[in-house]
């Protein structure tokens, strides 16, 4: 039988031991929520795991991978050097350049005073132009920041600088427009020279309905999107396979989780972001139907991926977060409240509940983060599973009607099958 560990302190470590522990051959799964190196060595030095899954993103940027398996450690997740495609935005966009990934124009930045001058000109050039500001090391999700004026502009550059170390270095980059405009998600699994991709997904950033207000670390989800089909293998031809390969080529393999962020823009197809992990709160609607994840991330580590296939269901899925009320901002007063419902909600057929800033006392639930908890429903279509979601969520509560999530996840999936 097998062990393995979990390195991440959100949903994600929960819905990663959900699928270890639909294999027969995994019996324990342990979740660590410290990420610094120390706590992650001594946690692993406790436990001796069979396997150690690395999932978090700065515990990645650290090189938790190349420190565990130093230290004769079997680890599933890319090498620090490899990680790069995320921690580092320039190390990112310059590797797609190389490669010839089509991705957005960008300028970087360590002069504050140089970077407002540039978006000066810029906004002389088109007054309404779209820009995002974004910090080059890891931000927790809230580092990109949109502008459509000068003044949202100058006051972007001065805010991207309070990130500390993060934000010492910054891109100016030109927004994507055009009539029809949408992101989508897709994830990929690597052993180094091949790869297998799952569902695609389409996350909800924003704190309110309609994509308006603050980036958030995702309020929500669906899977598969509907705006990807019909364009899988050129996604995987134009935005996949171009990064194993060119890692591979570069001397960092890429063995792990590839995540792509895209956006179709009139037809054309171009690269938000890469990450080197799944995606929160995408991995909750793709990975729940997968059936052998373990075997999966076996076949990664022994060079054998292609001997595999990924047993997913039919399914469609939708995930909707609940947060502390005030989130991404103060959420403050919301600690310690307690919630109610959770266990309702997950006694319902065809519902999951992956908590991630909730602590338990027995069986009381209290309220300790800013995303709380994912409620995950499956259904034959998307408003199946949607219908579903927010009915368990209908029981849910925080005390001090503390409780805030989006009413519209998967929107626009809902309005393609309706016009359909």
């Amino acid at each position: 039988m097998t062990s393995v560990l979990i390195i991440d302190s959100g949903a994600r470590g929960q819905v990663l031991s959900h699928a270890y522990l639909k294999s027969p051959e995994v019996n324990n799964v342990i979740i660590s929520k410290k990420t610094d190196l120390s706590s992650i060595l001594e946690t692993a030095k406790k436990h001796s795991p069979d396997l150690i899954d690395v999932a978090q993103d700065d515990a990645l940027d650290s090189g938790a991978v190349d420190l565990l398996q130093n230290q004769g450690f079997k680890v599933f997740g890319p090498s620090k050097n490899a990680a790069r495609i995320e921690s580092s935005k320039l190390f990112s966009r310059r590797f797609m350049q190389r490669h010839n990934i089509p991705c957005p124009d960008f300028e970087p930045f360590n002069s504050k005073q140089r970077a407002i001058d540039y978006i000066s000109y810029l906004y002389s050039q088109d007054p309404n132009k779209l820009v995002f500001i974004k910090a080059d090391g890891l931000c927790k999700g809230k580092g990109v920041l949109k502008c459509t004026t000068l003044a949202e502009a100058k006051a972007n550059i001065r805010k991207i600088k309070t990130f500390g170390d993060s934000g010492r270095i910054f891109l100016v980059e030109n927004g994507l427009t055009g009539r029809e405009v949408e992101e989508f998600s897709y994830f990929a699994i690597s052993d180094g020279k091949t790869y297998k991709v799952f569902k695609s997904a389409q996350d909800n950033k924003t704190v309110f309905n309609f994509d308006q207000g603050p980036n958030t670390g995702g309020m929500g989800s669906n899977s598969p999107a509907l705006v990807t089909s019909g364009l899988e293998k050129r996604i995987e031809s134009e935005f996949i396979s171009p990064v194993i390969e060119g890692m591979e080529k570069e001397g960092n393999p890429f063995i792990g989780i590839l995540y792509f962020g895209g956006i179709l823009v009139d037809g054309n197809i171009f690269a938000i972001e890469y990450n080197a992990r799944h995606g929160d709160p995408e991995i909750q609607v793709y990975l729940s139907g997968v059936e052998n994840y373990f075997h999966l991330v076996n076949a990664c580590l022994d060079e054998k991926l292609d001997e595999v296939k990924v047993e997913d269901d039919s399914k469609t899925r939708v995930c909707v977060v609940g947060a502390s009320r005030g989130y991404p901002n103060d959420y403050s007063q919301v600690k310690g409240k307690r919630i109610y419902g959770l266990e309702k909600a997950m006694k319902i057929p065809g519902v999951l509940v992956f908590k991630a800033g909730v602590d338990v006392e027995g069986e009381i639930f209290y309220a300790n983060g800013g995303r709380l908890f994912s409620i995950v429903a499956e259904g034959k279509n998307i408003l199946e599973a949607k219908q579903k979601a927010y009915s368990a969520m209908g029981y849910i509560s925080v005390e001090g009607n503390n409780l805030h999530y989006r009413t519209d996840i998967a929107w626009r999936d809902v309005e393609r099958v309706l016009k359909s």
